[in-house]
This record gives C-alpha cells, sequence and structure tokens, in this order.
C-alpha cells in the first residue's frame, strides 16, 4: 500500500475480542512496552487513503490489461485455455494452460525473459502438487501459467509479454517433440 517500512495496519472488527500476541507490561497498563512511530503511523495512514481512492481507477486500468491477456493469449498461442470466468474475477490476475507445457518450464523460460509469473494456483504454489482448485474447476493442472499484474504496470510490459510468450511456448513444446 505504499506504507514505510516497519510499520502496519491491523483492523479488528467492532465486538471482536484481540490480543496483541506481544509481551504485556504492568508498568504500561498491561499494553505492550515502547513508543508509537506516530510519523509512520501517520504516513501508513495516508498511504491507506490514497491507496483507497485510486483503488478504483487501477482495477478498472488492470482489468482491461488483463482482458487484453485474456483475448491475445488464446489468439497467439496454440492448444491454450484460459481459466477462470471472464467478468466475476480479480481485476489483476489472469490464468491460462498451455497443453503439451509443463507450468514449471514455462515459468523459468519467462523468468529469464525478464516476468515474474506463477503456476497453479496461489493455494498451491509452495507445493510440487497440482492445484485442487483448478481440478475442482475441470481445468488442466499443468502448464498453468498465473499473472498477477502489479499496480503500475505498463501496457509496454503486457505488449513484451505477448510477444515473447508464443516463441517460448514454442520452444518448450519443440524440445519435447510436440509440434
Amino acid at each position: 500500500m505504499g506504507r514505510p517500512a516497519g510499520v502496519g495496519v491491523l483492523a479488528v472488527r467492532k465486538g471482536v475480542r484481540w490480543r496483541s500476541p506481544l509481551p504485556e507490561d504492568e508498568r504500561e497498563r498491561r499494553r505492550v512496552p515502547g513508543f508509537e512511530n506516530v510519523p509512520a503511523i501517520v504516513a501508513a495512514a495516508a498511504a491507506l487513503r490514497a491507496r483507497t481512492e485510486e483503488a478504483e481507477a487501477e482495477g478498472r486500468r488492470l482489468s482491461a490489461l488483463v482482458e487484453r491477456i485474456r483475448a491475445e493469449v488464446p489468439r497467439l498461442v496454440p492448444d491454450v485455455e484460459v481459466v477462470g470466468d471472464p467478468v466475476l474475477r480479480l481485476p489483476h490476475v489472469v490464468t491460462f494452460s498451455c497443453l503439451y507445457v509443463e507450468g514449471e518450464a514455462l515459468l523459468t523460460e519467462l523468468d529469464k525473459a525478464g516476468f515474474a509469473v506463477s503456476s497453479g494456483s496461489s493455494c498451491t504454489a509452495s507445493t510440487l502438487r497440482p492445484s485442487h482448485v483448478l481440478e475442482a474447476m475441470g481445468v488442466l493442472t499443468h502448464g498453468n501459467v498465473r499473472v498477477s499484474l502489479p499496480r503500475g504496470v505498463s501496457e509496454d510490459d503486457i505488449d513484451r509479454f505477448l510477444a515473447v510468450l508464443p516463441d517460448i511456448v514454442r520452444r518448450i513444446r519443440s524440445s519435447l517433440g510436440v509440434h
């Protein structure tokens, strides 16, 4: 959210009992000892307010870029399935599956080209098991690429991604004897 390092925001809903996991100090009326970094707290609040104000416009912009990826990838790369609902989705995330390509091989090659993407679903990103989420959706569980667009990503970045992806997929398929 653009806040200063070392300060965070914890939202606790009204009526919820919360107790700090940090040690209490009887000299501080059962509060955690130390001084609050008031300037950093004010800066974090300002950053949160600014991010909230720009969220709707940035969401629309990212959604348009994701829509472009959703439309172009299957047009540019044969045997690709775009995963997920085209409308009821997060504005900055798109997942697609490339038949005859292992997700990890695709990730490695995209990383070499300067793109940080993921494979599978985020809930199984740290495991080598197929994604139960993708499985439940009835889509391919291998050869997936999950693209999460960061705030501020440019159209040029998307142009470059769409330019390098077809050749990368073609090379991987060719190395496996798939044409």
